[in-house]
């Protein structure tokens, strides 16, 4: 399996297990959005709180020019240190949810 293969694997597995791990709401669905043919990996939080919609993005990551970038986390998880226990290196992951001018502080990938 090539690079971009693996880096779709390693991230669909890290979002199924910190989804199965998560309690389910009685008011709205959890999914999981897996689009190897875009690289663009969600975890949402869709539905309705009483009168008030939920529509959420819980984790988001995206494969770019061959980096993992983790654009949105929005859990007190480590998501990132678990693809490098992975075998993902440092310099392939980029903190898209960090401005550009911070990355290089970040000990992660610039991009």
């Amino acid at each position: 399996m090539d690079q971009l293969g693996i880096y779709q694997q390693y991230i669909k597995k890290v979002l199924t297990e910190y989804h199965a791990d998560d309690k389910p709401e009685e008011n709205y669905e959890s999914q999981l959005i897996f689009d190897d043919e875009r690289n663009h990996y969600l975890w949402l939080d869709v539905g309705w709180d009483n009168s008030k919609r939920v529509y959420f993005t819980v984790i988001h990551f995206d494969i770019k020019d061959g980096k993992i970038w983790l654009q949105k986390n929005a859990t007190d998880l480590n998501p990132v240190e678990k693809l490098l226990e992975m075998g993902v290196e440092r310099e392939d992951i980029i903190l898209g949810l960090h401005p550009p001018f911070m990355r290089k502080f970040s000990g992660y990938g610039v991009a």
